[in-house]
């Protein structure tokens, strides 16, 4: 990982999340569309505009008109960013409260990783704006939590596929 030494540094990457999980809800919207799993697909379409509009706040705040160009060093560790849910964490069956508990999960590892930017930066611009990035992330994760408490839980079995597809050669 690699702190941002730079608000346009920091506000980059964070672009960079917020387009990443966009696209990765977009991609669940479509699988769980080809599954038939519209109501699941619904709420991963609500997510990816979400996600579309903090960039485009980004995007507004720092007066781009384009997407800046970037080192390609990112300041989170491993392949995924920390918004971006995991596409293996996906289930053809899954139903609405299970991508809600994607998202949660998601929105938590975003607060976190701007907290502890905030915690580590060594500009006042840049541990400012973590901080707010963070509290922005609180809010989602606020939000979502909201959203799960009118939505059932899965019954047990949920996963079970009353028509498995058949595979043959």
């Amino acid at each position: 990982m690699s702190l941002p030494r730079t608000l346009a540094e920091l506000m980059t990457e964070a672009l960079i999340m917020e387009i990443e999980a966009a696209q990765r809800y977009s991609e669940f919207a479509d699988a769980m569309e080809t599954h038939n799993n519209l109501p699941v697909a619904e709420l991963f379409r609500k997510m990816a505009l979400i996600e579309g509009k903090h960039a485009e706040q980004i995007m507004a705040q720092m007066g781009w008109t384009t997407t800046p160009v970037t080192t390609g060093k990112r300041i989170w560790e491993g392949f995924e960013a920390p918004e971006t849910t995991p596409g293996d964490e996906v289930h053809y069956l899954m139903q609405p409260y299970h991508a809600l508990e994607l998202a949660l999960a998601a929105e938590e590892r975003a607060e976190r990783f701007f907290g502890r930017l905030a915690d580590e930066a060594k500009s006042e611009a840049v541990k400012s704006a973590a901080r707010e990035m963070q509290q922005e992330e609180r809010e989602h994760v606020e939000l979502i939590r909201e959203w799960m408490a009118r939505v059932p839980p899965p019954e047990a079995g949920w996963e079970n596929d009353p028509d498995p597809p058949r595979y043959t050669d």
